[in-house]
C-alpha cells in the first residue's frame, strides 16, 4: 500500500470511528456551544445614513427642540423643566436649549437588564446585540378556523401568549391584540397583565390606560413575585407608553403613566409614532429630524423626575399612503427610516426600538413573508437592541395571526443568521480541509470539518418545504399557511404552563375581576 493509500485509508477509517450515532453526538454537542442563528446577535452593519447626514438630521432635531419647542406641556412637567434650565421661547412654547438635551442623553440610562421571570430569558437591552419581541394592539384575530377576521378575545390573548412561550426567537411579549371582549378600561388593564403573567416567563410588556392603573397591577405582581417590594427588584414587565402628540405637545396620559411606572422601578419603552405625510414631513429627512425630536423629549420627561432611568428610546417612524392616507406598516420607506432610526439611537448610546414586520398582507401570503422580512432583516443589521412587531401582526396592525407568529419566529431565525455573518478563522477558512478533499475523495460530504460546521454554521428550518417537487406533490403538496396551522395546534394542545402558584392566582381572582 502507497503512502497515498494508506492515508485515504486512515481518513476512511476516521471517519467511521464512532459510527452514525457518534457523528450525531459530535453535531449536538457543538449546537450545544454554537447556535447557528441564536438571537443577541450583533447587528449595525447596515447604516442606512452617511456620517454628515445622521448629524444633519441630528442637528434639525436639536433646532426643532429649542427653536420650535413643546406645546400643551401639563403643569408638572412644565415646573420641572424651567426649574432646570429650559424656558419658554418667542412662540410661547416650552423650548428645550441644545446644551441641555445633550446633557440629558450624557446622563441617560445606556443599558439595563430586562428581567424574566425565568432567568433564562433575561435579557440585557442596549450595546450592539439585536432582540426580536412583540408589540401592536390587534382589534382583529385571523381565526384559524374559518381563514377570516374577528373581533379579539381576551381567550385570544391566552393562547397568543401560551404560544410565544415555545417561541424561542420571540425574546419578549407585549401583548399583541386588545382584548374587545372586555369593555371595562381597568378590568382590560388588568386582565391583559394576568394574561401575560399566568402564559409566559419571558419578559413581557403592556400599555395603562391611565397612571392609577398601575399600583394595583404591580401590586399583582409582587404577589406573583413572592411579596411586597420584590416586582421592583427584578423588574419583568415593561411599560409602553407614548409621551409624544405628533406633531410636537405632550400627552397628559401618558405622564400620569410615567410618574406611576418610576414609583416601581419598572422600565419605560417610550414610543413615537408619526406619520410620514400626516402628522410629520413626508420626505424621510424631515420625518426622522422630527421624530428624532419627538423622541429625545420623550427621553427628556422621564429624565427631568428620574435621571438616569431605564428608558428604550423608540422611534417609530411609521408610514401612510399618500394617496389614500391609509397606515401602511410594510414597504421600502418604512424599512429604511426605522433602520435610520436605529442608526440614530446607537449613535447616542441609547438603548433603541424601532418596529418592522407590520405586515400590510391580510392573508399568509407571499405579500406577507415579502413585507415582513424585508423590514425586519434592515432593522436587525442596522442593530436596533429591541425590535417590535416582529412577529404576529397582519393588516396594517388591524391584525393578528397565530399562523404568522410560528412562520415570523422561522423567519426571524434566518435573520439572526444573516445578521451574525462570516466568521473568518483559520479554521474556517478551510485550506487543510480542501487541500485534504483534492488529494483524496474528490468531495467535502461527511468529511470532519464538513461536519463540524453542519450544526454550528447553519440553520436548518423546521416549517419551509425543501423537499424536491415529486416529494411535494405525494405528500398533497402542503402550503406554508396550514403547515403553521399545525404547528401552533400542536402547541396550544400541549403546552398548558402553570407558572403561578395556584393559592395565589386564588388570591388574585378574589382581589380582582379577572375573567379567565
Amino acid at each position: 500500500m502507497n503512502t497515498t493509500d494508506a492515508q485515504s485509508t486512515k481518513r476512511r477509517e476516521g471517519r467511521k470511528s464512532g459510527g452514525r450515532q457518534g457523528r450525531i453526538a459530535a453535531r449536538q454537542a457543538e449546537v450545544k456551544l454554537h447556535k447557528p442563528a441564536a438571537p443577541g446577535q450583533v447587528g449595525g452593519q447596515y447604516k442606512p445614513l452617511t456620517e454628515k447626514e445622521l448629524k444633519d438630521i441630528l442637528d434639525t432635531a436639536y433646532r426643532i427642540l429649542e427653536e420650535i419647542g413643546f406645546a400643551e406641556v401639563p403643569d408638572v412637567v412644565m415646573e420641572q423643566a424651567l426649574e432646570q434650565g429650559c424656558h419658554i421661547n418667542e412662540l410661547g412654547r416650552l423650548s428645550f436649549p441644545r446644551p441641555f438635551v445633550e446633557d440629558i442623553v450624557a446622563g441617560a440610562c445606556k443599558s439595563f437588564t430586562f428581567h424574566g421571570r425565568n432567568p433564562d430569558h433575561t435579557i440585557e437591552v442596549g450595546g450592539d446585540k439585536v432582540y426580536y419581541g412583540t408589540g401592536g394592539a390587534a382589534v382583529q384575530t385571523l381565526d384559524m378556523e374559518s381563514g377570516l377576521y374577528r373581533s379579539s378575545t381576551l381567550a385570544d390573548l391566552h393562547d397568543f401568549t401560551r404560544l410565544i412561550d415555545k417561541l424561542e426567537n420571540i425574546n419578549w411579549f407585549v401583548r399583541c391584540c386588545v382584548a374587545t371582549d372586555v369593555p371595562d378600561n381597568f378590568d382590560l388593564d388588568m386582565n391583559t397583565a394576568f394574561a401575560l403573567m399566568k402564559n409566559t416567563q419571558k419578559p413581557v410588556g403592556t400599555s395603562f390606560t391611565i397612571g392609577d392603573y398601575v399600583h394595583p397591577i404591580v401590586e399583582m405582581f409582587d404577589m406573583v413575585a413572592g411579596g411586597e417590594g420584590r416586582f421592583a427588584k427584578a423588574p419583568f414587565c415593561k411599560a409602553h407608553i407614548s409621551p409624544v402628540i405628533s406633531p410636537l405637545r405632550y400627552g397628559e396620559d401618558a405622564v400620569s403613566v410615567m410618574l406611576a411606572c418610576i414609583q416601581h422601578n419598572m422600565p419605560i419603552n417610550e414610543i413615537i409614532a408619526a406619520q410620514s405625510g400626516a402628522t410629520a414631513p413626508a420626505p424621510l429627512a424631515g420625518m426622522l429630524a422630527q421624530t428624532t425630536a419627538e423622541t429625545l423629549a420623550g427621553l427628556i420627561l422621564v429624565n427631568l423626575f428620574a435621571p438616569g432611568y431605564p428608558v428604550i428610546f423608540s422611534n417609530w417612524p411609521f408610514v401612510i399612503d399618500l394617496r389614500t392616507g391609509a397606515f401602511c406598516g410594510a414597504g421600502g420607506e418604512i424599512s429604511v427610516m426605522n433602520a435610520a432610526a436605529a442608526q440614530i439611537g446607537n449613535y447616542l448610546g441609547l438603548p433603541t426600538g424601532v418596529a418592522s414586520s407590520m405586515a400590510d398582507a391580510k392573508a399568509v401570503d407571499a405579500q406577507m413573508g415579502a413585507e415582513k422580512a424585508i423590514s425586519a432583516l434592515s432593522c436587525g443589521l442596522a442593530g436596533s437592541n429591541m425590535i417590535y412587531e416582529s412577529a404576529g401582526m397582519m393588516g396594517s396592525l388591524l391584525g393578528a395571526s397565530f399562523e404568522a407568529f410560528v412562520l415570523d419566529n422561522e423567519m426571524l431565525s434566518h435573520i439572526h443568521r444573516t445578521i451574525r455573518g462570516v466568521e473568518v478563522t483559520e479554521e474556517t477558512l478551510g485550506f487543510e480541509a480542501i487541500k485534504e478533499a483534492v488529494t483524496g475523495e474528490g468531495h467535502f460530504l461527511g468529511g470532519a470539518h464538513t461536519m463540524g460546521a453542519m450544526e454550528r454554521d447553519y440553520y436548518y428550518p423546521e416549517l419551509a418545504n425543501r423537499d424536491s417537487p415529486a416529494v411535494w406533490n405525494e405528500n398533497g403538496g402542503p402550503d406554508a399557511w396550514a403547515t403553521a396551522k399545525q404547528k401552533v395546534q400542536a402547541i396550544l394542545e400541549a403546552h398548558q404552563p402553570e407558572y403561578t402558584d395556584p393559592a395565589v392566582e386564588a388570591r388574585i381572582k378574589d382581589t380582582w375581576n379577572i375573567l379567565s
